[in-house]
């Protein structure tokens, strides 16, 4: 055999090997149990169910030298600092885990996880207005669980400050897009006098919101709270009252 073609058989075997341990590194992203058959050198989708199974242990250094890893091999995704955050808290880096969870939070608007987490960073810091951001951002993702929303909302909303409420309308009343959004789901999860004082104040703000769609939220927060209720109704768009008159 010619060592042209023991070379041309050893960069075949090379290529070989280097797919099959990217494609195993691809099929461990959906199968945890393939994460640890991944050789390192190649470990990239499956470093996330490296990092989780290494929280679950008992060594925190171990875990945060796992999760170091992952941020080098895949900086651009939140969960990649969320995951670090959570691996530097467990080792006692409270400063260090703090400023990542912040970076996660502003790198991944649809990280659940991370926007969760500085909501309640931000109730602890007093930051009412910061904490309603992160609760908008919740709101707007359908796979945050209604109890996260529930549990929050008081906590953000209610009260004498009304800088969550104000923050809130502001935001909603910026962009169109969100007044369906906020009419289908704020009445389920919110405090219900908290929801209508942002409905009232993002109409304030030229919110315009659909007739139909307002009516069914009055209908939903009368349901759970009738005065909070009637107060809503009472402070309809000025042309959903002009189509009742």
């Amino acid at each position: 055999m010619t060592m042209r073609r023991i070379a041309w058989y050893g960069l075949l075997s090379a290529v070989a090997l280097v797919t099959a341990g990217l494609q195993l590194d691809k099929q461990s992203a959906a199968s945890p149990a393939l994460a640890a058959l991944v050789p390192e050198i190649f470990r990239s989708a499956g470093q996330p169910r490296i990092v989780s199974a290494a929280l679950l242990g008992d060594d925190a250094r171990a875990a945060l030298a796992q999760a170091e890893r992952l941020v080098v091999r895949r900086p651009v995704p939140a969960q990649s600092l969320r995951l670090l955050a959570l691996a530097q808290f467990q080792a006692g880096e409270i400063d260090r885990g703090s400023r990542s969870i912040q970076y996660a939070a502003r790198r991944g608007w649809r990280d659940i996880a991370a926007q969760e987490a500085m909501a309640r960073f931000a109730l602890g810091a007093g930051d009412r207005a910061e904490a309603a951001r992160r609760y908008t951002a919740l709101l707007a993702r359908g796979e945050t669980a209604d109890a996260t929303l529930e549990q929050l909302g008081p906590a953000i909303f209610d009260g004498p400050d009304p800088a969550a409420r104000e923050t809130m309308a502001a935001i909603i009343a910026g962009s169109e897009r969100w007044h369906g959004l906020f009419l289908r789901r704020g009445p389920a999860v919110m405090p219900p006098e908290s929801f209508g004082a942002v409905v009232i104040a993002s109409m304030e703000r030229g919110a315009d919101y659909d007739c139909a769609a307002f009516e069914r939220a009055v209908e939903t927060i009368a349901a759970r709270d009738a005065q909070a209720g009637a107060r809503l109704a009472g402070n309809r768009p000025p042309a959903c009252e002009r189509q009742g008159a």
